[in-house]
């Protein structure tokens, strides 16, 4: 079983942080010329997909990961 990790505090969640530092990053970037920007996300935690649709970003397609071993 993988454990998602969780980066914001219990008492912290639901402020609007993790939607505010995307927002403001991605226009950093574009601010300073970049075309586009990209993501990666676990489309098995539909909040954090949830907020990138809400701040602009749109889904393009999906990936894998295989491990050869």
């Amino acid at each position: 079983m993988i454990q998602r990790q969780q980066y914001t505090p219990n008492s912290e969640r639901n402020k609007g942080y993790a939607s505010d530092c995307v927002s403001a990053f991605t226009q950093f970037l574009l601010d300073r010329g970049y075309k586009t920007t990209s993501l990666y996300t676990d489309l098995s935690n539909p909040t954090s997909n949830k907020i990138y649709i809400q701040i602009g970003y749109e889904p393009i397609m999906d990936s894998i990961g295989i491990v050869f071993k």
